[in-house]
């Protein structure tokens, strides 16, 4: 039995839940068990619209028919979604905000990885601000909105920056229970009438 969903927004267009860290999205190749099969035995309408990487917690967006997965589809496209993460980052940035503009491209030999990469890489960009320093734990805790949507995006510019993500084991991350990585903020046209929908969900770390 599937465990029970419930919604951070529900309307007749969409649903807003909230993915615990360690559950697929989607289905996997060998593992039924995603937040869309658990969304969809509560709501068979419901669509995939976007997806989160299983170790990382946070909303995620159903859409409730074609026509609001395709507005949904086309907002997140044309970068008309704002996306704000929260994550913990190893080391202490000696600036207070900045941006990270890195191009990422598949390190095929390393799949699933993703790496910089300034000859095939696609142009990313990544804005981040410290939210808290733990000096005596040499961690900080990072709001990091992600202007394009490349895959391990904001887990690579972190490395990248010599400030990897705190439960990180692809990319070089202290130890910890989980990735200490969460969708905590979205704002999204709404599909039946553009408004701004504003959304939120608590990092639970």
């Amino acid at each position: 039995m599937l465990a029970r969903v419930t919604p951070l927004h529900l309307d007749a267009h969409l649903i807003a839940v909230d993915k615990p860290a360690g559950l697929l999205a989607v289905p996997g190749r060998t593992e039924p068990d995603c937040l869309a099969a658990r969304v969809q035995a509560v709501w068979p309408d419901a669509l995939v619209v976007h997806r989160l990487d299983m170790v990382t917690s946070g909303l995620m967006l159903f859409a409730r028919g074609a026509t609001a997965q395709r507005r949904l589809g086309d907002a997140f496209a044309q970068r008309r979604v704002h996306k704000r993460y929260v994550a913990i980052a190893c080391g202490l940035p000696d600036a207070d905000a900045g941006e990270i503009d890195l191009p990422l491209a598949a390190d095929w030999p390393r799949r699933p990885l993703q790496r910089v990469d300034h000859e095939h890489g696609r142009q990313s960009l990544t804005r981040w601000r410290v939210l808290a320093r733990d000096t005596a734990g040499s961690r900080t805790r990072v709001l990091l909105e992600p202007v394009s949507g490349r895959s391990h995006q904001l887990r690579v510019h972190l490395q990248a920056i010599g400030h990897p993500i705190v439960g990180d084991a692809l990319y070089g991350g202290a130890p910890a229970a989980r990735l200490m990585l969460h969708a905590a903020e979205l704002i999204v046209p709404h599909p039946a009438d553009g408004r701004e929908l504003e959304l939120s969900s608590t990092p639970p770390f």
